[in-house]
């Protein structure tokens, strides 16, 4: 199966996408008719299949215990992902935003400044 957005621009609510899926030639003949006797496109058969699905998935306990491990694994990997930046920008939480200052602090100021050493050449090349 493969997704493609209909359009490059970032998707609103409500529109559809296109899904591309490959099914046997019987699956097809049999969906085909049940379009035919509903009096509704295979398209539309399809949609209303998935809804159906996706439905019965979530009354579902075991795919309901299995969604809140996936959770908390994904905020599992968050928390670890918000300490690493706090660990590079000092425990702010965040990186420092273009209006905010990054005026050097008095050590930092009062370091001696050198040109950064190139590796591998030595320096009178």
């Amino acid at each position: 199966m493969s997704e493609q957005p209909s359009s490059a621009l970032p998707m609103a609510a409500g529109q559809l996408r296109t899904l591309a899926v490959r099914i046997s030639e019987d699956l097809r003949a049999q969906l085909d008719i049940v379009a035919q006797l509903t009096g509704r496109s295979a398209t539309e058969e399809i949609r209303l299949a998935l809804e159906y699905w996706i439905e019965k998935v979530k009354s579902d306990p075991v795919m309901l215990q299995k969604a809140q491990q996936v959770q908390t694994e994904i905020e599992r990997k968050a928390q670890t992902q918000r300490s690493a930046i706090d660990a590079i920008f000092g425990g702010t939480g965040t990186a420092p935003k273009e209006s905010e200052s990054t005026t050097p602090t008095e050590t930092e100021a009062s370091a001696p400044s050198r040109p950064a050493a190139r590796k591998g050449k030595p320096a009178s090349e």
